[in-house]
């Protein structure tokens, strides 16, 4: 499945697509990564970091209460457009147009590098993970969020088919995207992606099960902050079966 930069961004940038729209009525998905970060960042700080494809700016908000200076890098003129009036009260938060791939930032100047709802975008990761880890600095963090498709329910429904759980990335495009070669949508294996993080120099030193509560019905019936509660909860006692629909990895440069 090849996908050019370009190709990336198109999507993004469709003026009949709305990114930020597609948040409404995902408060509890926004507040349970929110929760993820915290839990690797709380008794941190960092001089510089970069969110990599950052969209709006959704998270780029969050991370002004650990860095000195935070940059949206997102390679979407549609979404740094949106965010100028979503980031209008952060007018220190740094909105540059770049990829993944190419993040133009000298070796070792960043901090901290977050990369969140990017991965289902990247069947394989291997250059923008090279790039990460050349941005980089030695003690830095890079905090990675992972489309999880060995989440609970799929192990279950591989477990009663009697099918080994795919360890490649898994397309789930309708037909009719696949058709209209639409930009990429994947969902990884964590410890497929946990290989690909030391091939490129990385080691995961935290692992976290979030979104774990994530369903329509729950959703409808249950107060936001009440689910909030028992996702903070769960999130680390979790980790271990991978078992909610997003994986969130905290990650160091192996020395």
């Amino acid at each position: 499945m090849v996908i050019t930069a370009a190709k990336k961004a198109t999507h993004y940038n469709d003026p009949n697509f709305n990114y930020a729209d597609y948040w409404e009525g995902r408060s509890y998905e926004n507040g349970a990564e929110l929760l993820a970060i915290d839990k690797f960042l709380k008794d941190k700080h960092f001089k510089v970091a970069v969110d990599v494809g950052g969209g709006y700016g959704r998270l780029s908000k969050a991370l002004t209460k650990y860095a000195d200076k935070v940059i949206l890098a997102e390679p979407s003129k549609q979404q740094l457009e949106l965010a100028e009036q979503f980031l209008k009260d952060y007018p220190k938060i740094d909105r540059q147009l770049l990829q993944a791939n190419s993040l133009k930032f000298p070796k070792g100047s960043v901090d901290l590098v977050t990369m969140v709802r990017v991965m289902h975008h990247l069947p394989d990761p291997s250059i923008e993970f090279k790039e990460i880890h050349r941005i980089l600095n030695d003690d830095g963090y890079f905090v990675l969020e992972v489309a999880n498709y060995g989440h609970a329910r799929n192990r279950l429904r591989y477990f009663i088919t009697n099918k080994p759980l795919p360890t490649e990335p898994v397309d789930i495009r309708s037909a009719k995207n696949k058709k209209k070669d639409a930009i990429a949508f994947v969902n990884h294996n964590p410890k497929t992606v946990i290989k690909q993080l030391a091939h490129a120099g990385f080691k995961v030193e935290r692992t976290l099960s979030v979104s774990n509560l994530r369903s329509t019905l729950l959703k409808r019936f249950m107060p936001r902050p009440s689910m909030l509660m028992i996702e903070n909860i769960l999130q680390v006692p979790l980790t271990k079966t991978y078992f909610g629909p997003s994986i969130f990895f905290l990650v160091k440069k192996a020395q």
